[in-house]
């Protein structure tokens, strides 16, 4: 329970300053008004927890808990005094509660209390509250945006687990070459050195290996920079929308990206359409959430498009990053009147085919990565031998005669 300190003035106008622990200000100004004091000011002792961004697996559990709770008839401050009060929650999170308790507590809608949390909460998360809030089925649309967090959290880690295998690869690779140029080949240089005549490829390693050990410190403080200004450059929005573009089209990974871009768009846009949303402005809200600038950046003349009458599909078959199936579905559903029930199947057929690209990536990326760590042991293994089985040869070829 946090701890304030306040200014307080007494039934005799005399003012005072103390401290006590309190779940909030409100609760605070109650005690002290029992006490016969009016609270002038307060302020909060307790160390300031630093706001972030709640994850997909976070923003789950916040709504599952939520849903559960109001469904069972809890109130909202209730609801969250509970969920700030659960054993194994992180500070950050604990801090956010709070928060939203102390802003609810004073009469401010939840959606609005989310939105005064500065990036805190996401813009869909925040629109599907205020709408729940309009129709009064707050309930079941937090166990809906639950379901549908938890679902980006599993495409997430999956994303993530079929990168941990080819990051450890190369990290291996990098190591490798390092040992060889900074241990093994100086073990051979002045071998080589004897021998009138040295193959072009030990030649080469021999003088990346010299200028490794004279200038590691350099090379060091390179990578830092080259990784740094790869970063600043990505932030440049043209660079950015390009860089997205070529990952949509490259020529077999792109296909797959296609798969789960589609999958992280068409989930959405079921549950913000299902909410009751306008088209539009779900389309405005969906369009941030597939991960990729490029086809981010389409979305503007296809709202305008839609706007103006024309349908869904046709408007979404003009975006270029996404699958037919999408297109064609929403087709049908528009076609048979039922769009929402249509949206729910696809985001669904769409998720798995998104987990099914995520696994060929994996067996793609795998041996890709093994025979680059292959080709490049192999380099050095036959640069090193190369001039050791000629000098060999001369000898025998000497001996002969």
């Amino acid at each position: 329970m946090p701890k304030y300190s306040y200014v307080v003035r007494d039934a005799y106008g005399k003012k005072t300053k103390g401290q006590a622990a309190a779940v909030d200000e409100i609760e605070l100004s109650e005690q002290l008004f029992k006490d016969g004091m009016y609270m002038l000011s307060c302020k909060e002792l307790t160390k300031e927890v630093k706001r972030k961004a709640l994850k997909p697996k976070e923003l789950s559990e916040f709504c599952r808990q939520m849903g559960t709770l109001v469904a069972s008839g809890v109130t909202l401050v209730r609801a969250l005094g509970i969920m700030q009060e659960e054993e194994g929650i992180k500070p950050y999170q604990k801090h956010i509660y709070k928060e939203l308790n102390r802003r609810i507590r004073q009469g401010t809608p939840m959606s609005d209390a989310m939105q005064e949390l500065d990036g805190v909460f996401p813009a869909l998360l925040i629109h599907m509250m205020h709408t729940a809030e309009v129709a009064g089925n707050l309930d079941k649309t937090c166990l809906r945006m639950a379901e549908q967090y938890e679902k980006e959290y599993k495409l997430a880690s999956k994303v993530n687990s079929a990168m941990t295998y080819p990051k450890i690869l190369i990290i291996l690779i990098i190591l490798v070459v390092a040992v060889i140029m900074t241990f093994v080949m100086p073990q051979f240089t002045e071998l080589f050195a004897q021998m009138e005549e040295v193959p072009a490829p030990t030649r080469f390693l021999m003088d990346v290996s010299g200028f490794v050990r004279q200038n590691w410190l350099v090379c060091i403080v390179a990578a830092f920079m080259i990784v740094l200004v790869y970063k600043l450059v990505m932030r440049i929005p043209v660079i950015c929308i390009k860089k997205d573009e070529l990952v949509v089209h490259m020529p077999v990974f792109g296909k797959l990206q296609k798969a789960i871009y589609t999958a992280r768009f068409a989930r959405t846009l079921c549950s913000l359409y299902g909410s009751g949303l306008p088209i539009i402005s779900a389309l405005a809200i969906a369009r941030h959430t597939t991960g990729n600038v490029y086809i981010d950046m389409q979305f503007d003349e296809i709202i305008a498009f839609v706007r103006a009458g024309g349908t869904l599909s046709e408007g979404l078959e003009q975006i270029d990053g996404f699958t037919k199936k999408l297109v064609a579905s929403i087709k049908i559903g528009e076609e048979t009147g039922h769009l929402e029930s249509m949206l729910e199947s696809t985001a669904d057929n769409l998720d798995y085919e998104a987990e099914m690209a995520i696994n060929k990536m994996m067996t793609m990326i795998e041996p890709m990565m093994l025979i680059v760590m292959a080709v490049v042991v192999g380099f050095v293994m036959v640069s090193v031998m190369m001039p050791i089985y000629n000098s060999y040869g001369s000898i025998s070829d000497s001996s002969s005669y």
